[in-house]
């Protein structure tokens, strides 16, 4: 059994929580948390221990899930590191890009498993895909959400955006080229809308809208690519493929269409999405990746390059609000 502890049990940390009591091969020995209000919820709740100091719970387990604000993340992941403890840490990796660098640095000279929550790669509408050659070269995503005081400590940018940045880098596999982008701070410190190009050296563009203070929430990612469209419903759990028909094709519906070319047969799918708990499926992968001795499904270096964009962003509407 996996000895796992867990730092910050806020809203987020009580579905991790949840979910590694019913993971087979994990032993959730305890957490940590400075808040007694919350603390003694969490041990009244669940029945797991409290430890009084970081360092007490890291010498009681093999890894660390770090579920804590962003400005600790540095200083957990830095000890567990020095520690010899896996580690898996919500995103961001960190709260700056030096601290970010830092990071790689130790888990890279580390012999431990280090995994960064970016719990849309476990979206069941997005695993529904994995058959499908995904080369897009025009992206489209808009990611809203009802505003909620919990989160603002950090921009929209490093709050949502960052999600589909790291769908974008892993589907694109190019280097960022041209960044432009705009933002506003409407009712927190930091920008809660933003709008934001990305071009690559391989010719593709991504258009980003993320905004924290919608009256309606929208989880929408619409790929564009060579004879195919592939929408994909992060919220809602579907996914369609509209693309010029090819033998074998499993369809749910054809129909034709002339063009220049002459008639073409368009074929529209809906991949089976399986039910799935995202954030059940990330901690499984984690655990599995140190009983395996495999790379992690997000690896920092994956958390490095979101968060280094995501800055590059933030720089961008900053330099234009001054």
């Amino acid at each position: 059994m996996l000895k796992i502890g867990i730092f910050g049990t806020g809203h987020l940390g009580k579905f991790h929580i949840n979910n590694w009591l019913e993971i087979a091969g994990a032993n959730l020995v305890g957490f940590y948390d400075p808040n007694d209000q919350v603390a003694t919820q969490v041990e009244e709740t669940y029945k797991i221990p409290r430890f009084n100091t970081p360092e007490a719970l890291m010498d009681a387990c093999d890894a660390v899930d770090i579920v804590a604000p962003t400005i600790y993340h540095y200083d957990l992941c830095e000890m567990a590191l020095r520690k010899g403890k896996h580690v898996f840490v919500e995103k961001p990796l960190a709260n700056t890009m030096e601290e970010a660098r830092l990071l790689v640095k130790l888990a890279t000279e580390s012999n431990v498993k280090f995994q960064v929550g970016h719990v849309e790669r476990f979206n069941p509408a997005y695993l529904a895909l994995k058959e499908y050659q995904l080369q897009p070269m025009f992206i489209e995503v808009h990611r809203l959400a009802q505003f909620n005081p919990r989160g603002t400590d950090v921009s929209v940018i490093l709050d949502l955006m960052i999600h589909d940045i790291d769908i974008i880098l892993k589907l694109v596999n190019s280097n960022v080229s041209y960044i432009s982008a705009n933002g506003v701070a409407v009712l927190s410190d930091t920008p809660d809308i933003a709008n934001v190009r990305i071009e690559f050296d391989n010719g593709c563009v991504a258009n980003l809208t993320s905004s924290r203070i919608s009256l309606k929430k929208m989880r929408k990612m619409r790929l564009f690519q060579k004879d195919a469209y592939i929408g994909i419903d992060f919220l809602d759990k579907k996914s369609e493929v509209i693309k010029l028909n090819e033998p074998g094709d499993k369809s749910v519906f054809t129909f034709d269409i002339d063009t220049h070319n002459g008639k073409k047969t368009i074929s529209i799918a809906n991949p089976a999405v399986e039910d799935g708990n995202a954030i059940k499926m990330e901690l499984q992968s984690f655990l599995q990746s140190i009983t395996h001795n495999k790379e992690t499904a997000v690896t920092i270096f994956d958390g490095f390059s979101a968060m280094e964009v995501a800055h590059k962003i933030l720089e961008k509407i900053n330099h234009k609000q001054l």
